[in-house]
């Protein structure tokens, strides 16, 4: 094995889909090796395996622009690094350190430790800053984390925060149980350490050790159950609905009346939007290029879409102030439409 000539990091990423804050690629020659269970950008691998010899010395900070994307990445030159990179079995008192670590999980409670030391050699180790995306809604199911220090926040549509998960605490398996695409976003909200095994490498493990594929039944029929709980709660609550049934007018008073909170969302002919009630009041809407107010009046004047009333806010909607009176915005409103 060839060990590469540098290790170039993520050090700012602007919008990029692809690669989170942090990840590293491995520069040998012209060849770059992109993150583990990470697409390739041929565009970004194109930009710098074209640098001058005497530049890629000097990578440090140069920011790269994706033709095919609007994201952008800044990248860190960092030969130091490339020891690392070098391959190296568990020792022994390494696989029984985490063995003894991973004991304590609920996870692993029905393993024997010499077991969880085999399972221990497919496990490997990922350490994410705070403000870090590990997995993004949509993208395909790659890994099983394992958080073994830290916190991590679950995001649903908009960044609305529907949980976070601590130490012990595993996420990603849904998606590897069910084929399904990853169902939600997962940011670190503190500095943590997080152990994470490959689809093929789970799908081993699974058939090694039948008291894992009861522990992970168990919790796809739970977790199934509680979203077929939720949803059918949703529908019957009338949070899901046509503006054909129900219209802007109507159904924003049934949320103020009803003193909701949590985040309309908006499917109209001419694009999204979201709306924002906390405790029935408006604090935020937007609508393709409007915000605020014109944003609530726009919307106001649509007859035609789908809506979802997601309850829970991210924290900027949670202190935001009130835009004004809700029942005179909602009567201006219904003026401009009689005017127009």
């Amino acid at each position: 094995m060839k060990y590469p000539d540098a290790v170039i990091r993520i050090i700012d990423n602007q919008h990029c889909p692809l690669y989170s804050l942090g990840e590293e690629f491995s520069l040998s020659g012209n060849a770059l090796m992109v993150p583990p269970e990470k697409p390739v950008c041929m565009i970004l691998v194109k930009d710098i395996a074209d640098l001058p010899e005497t530049q890629k010395s000097e990578i440090s900070g140069h920011t790269f622009s994706c033709g095919g994307c609007i994201g952008k990445i800044r990248l860190r030159f960092s030969p130091e690094d490339t020891a690392a990179y070098a391959p190296r079995k568990k020792t022994e008192e390494e696989l029984s350190s985490i063995a003894d670590l991973l004991c304590n999980f609920s996870l692993f409670s029905g393993l024997s430790k010499a077991d969880i030391k085999e399972i221990v050699s497919f496990l490997k180790l990922r350490r994410y800053a705070k403000g870090e995306t590990v997995i993004r809604k949509g993208e395909p199911g790659r890994n099983l984390y394992i958080i073994i220090s830290g916190r991590v926040q679950i995001l649903e549509d908009a960044e609305v925060s529907i949980a976070f998960l601590g130490t012990g605490e595993i996420f990603g398996e849904m998606s590897l149980l069910s084929g399904d695409p990853v169902g939600a976003t997962v940011k670190v909200t503190e500095d943590s350490k997080v152990l994470y095994i490959s689809s093929r490498d789970f799908r081993q493990v699974l058939n090694r050790f039948p008291s894992l594929q009861m522990y992970f039944a168990k919790m796809l029929a739970s977790r199934l159950a509680g979203i077929n709980a939720a949803r059918a709660q949703e529908v019957a609550s009338g949070m899901v609905g046509k503006l054909s049934e129900m219209p802007p007018s109507e159904l924003f008073q049934t949320l103020n009346s009803n003193q909701k909170s949590g985040m309309l969302i908006l499917d109209l002919s001419r694009g999204s939007a979201r709306i924002s009630f906390r405790e029935g009041e408006l604090v935020r809407a937007v609508y393709r290029e409007l915000e605020g107010i014109k944003a609530f009046f726009a919307v106001m004047n649509e007859t035609s879409g789908k809506f979802k009333f997601i309850p829970g806010l991210p924290e900027a909607d949670l202190k935001a102030e009130v835009l004004g009176d809700f029942m005179w915005l909602l009567m201006e409103g219904v003026r401009k439409i009689d005017e127009a």
